[in-house]
């Protein structure tokens, strides 16, 4: 059973690496276009901006270049969401130093799928170090609910795998509850697989949320699983029921199993669901088709709205709803983060209700 702390300051605390996504206008493709909008972003502040839009205390540990105009960008937007954030100045170190990384990213269009190219050289985020930060401050003192993790920061680099484990140590030893998304990505893992399976496998022991999709769990923690690639996905919900079963044996400390499913029609039209496992309890959302703006955040979304609802204590049938009508909101916004206006706004999308609020 999850126990919320009580008298945090924050009620969700992430990690991550800070960059920009520059995104094509008018949903045209990278190597044609010469206009491009650039926005802050990062997949664990994409989570943590559900919960900071609808009113709740968040904050971001990371890392920037000092004096970066980029930086700079990063902070307005944070500050912007209602995001706090922490975390060391490094210079940059002249024109081949470190520096913020780069998504190069177009929406897709109908059978044109989205293209992402991540540009990270130098990234300033592979930097990240228990050392820059006042845990004892954070965790005692002010007090966390939530600490999410991804494992797209796990793997990052050697420094922000023991980053993560560290925090994910004294997050347990302080009562905070731990997420993790394990967001498994294969030019990471590359040439590091037995480093990485170990500390991915002592975070997800450590922590008391779960969430992945049928690759993430079986690349990432070596649970067998149905066969990835997203097709006829309602046809083997019981193959994904049964690979979440295989992660709790593995992992019997951890009391909340995510797993979203969706299965691509087009790049504007997909079908997406989810299933939730808590307290020997199953809450499945029906593959329902949604409609697709830019599907970047979208999973990201859904995390966020989990969080959201178990610290707002929702009953526990509610939470994959609101996780689901979060990931649908998310896709519909060309940012890669959703920000809801209220509550009202999410469960409108759960309910199918599009109609106009006057």
């Amino acid at each position: 059973m999850l126990q919320l702390k009580r008298e945090c300051r924050y009620s969700l605390i992430v990690a991550s690496s800070m960059g920009v996504r520059i995104t094509p206008v008018n949903a045209q493709p990278v190597h044609s276009s010469k206009i491009f909008e650039m926005q802050a972003t990062s997949a664990e502040t994409n989570v943590a901006s559900i919960s900071s839009s609808l009113g709740l205390p968040v904050k971001v540990l990371t890392t920037f270049v000092k004096d970066s105009p980029i930086a700079a960008f990063i902070k307005s937007d944070l500050r912007a969401r209602d995001i706090d954030f922490e975390g060391p100045e490094i210079p940059q170190g002249g024109p081949w130093g470190y520096r913020h990384q780069f998504n190069i990213a177009d929406s897709g269009f109908g059978l044109r799928g989205p293209r992402v190219q991540n540009d990270r050289a130098g990234e300033v985020g592979k930097t990240l170090n228990v050392k820059d930060f006042d845990l004892e401050r954070i965790f005692a003192k002010e007090g966390v609910q939530i600490m999410h993790l991804s494992g797209l920061i796990a793997a990052l680099s050697p420094e922000t795998s023991d980053f993560c484990l560290q925090l994910a140590r004294y997050a347990k030893r302080h009562g905070t509850l731990i997420s993790f998304d394990l967001n498994h990505r294969a030019t990471f893992w590359k040439g590091r697989e037995k480093e990485l399976k170990e500390a991915f496998a002592e975070i997800a022991s450590l922590s008391d949320i779960l969430i992945g999709n049928e690759e993430d769990f079986q690349l990432c923690l070596g649970v067998q699983g149905p066969k990835a690639g997203g097709e006829n996905i309602e046809d083997t919900i019981d193959a994904f029921k049964g690979m979440i079963l295989n992660a709790r044996k593995a992992f019997p400390n951890v009391s909340v199993f995510a797993n979203t499913l969706r299965e691509v029609i087009s790049a504007n039209e997909h079908l997406w669901g989810a299933i939730v496992y808590e307290n020997e309890n199953w809450h499945v959302a029906p593959l329902r088709k949604i409609n697709v703006v830019d599907r970047i955040g979208g999973g990201d979304g859904f995390v966020g709205g989990l969080l959201y609802s178990i610290l707002k204590e929702m009953p526990s049938e509610k939470w994959i709803q609101f996780a689901w009508a979060s990931g649908a909101l998310a896709t519909t916004f060309l940012t890669d983060y959703a920000q809801p206006a209220d509550e009202e706004m999410i469960w409108s999308i759960w309910k199918g209700n599009a109609r106009v609020k006057r």
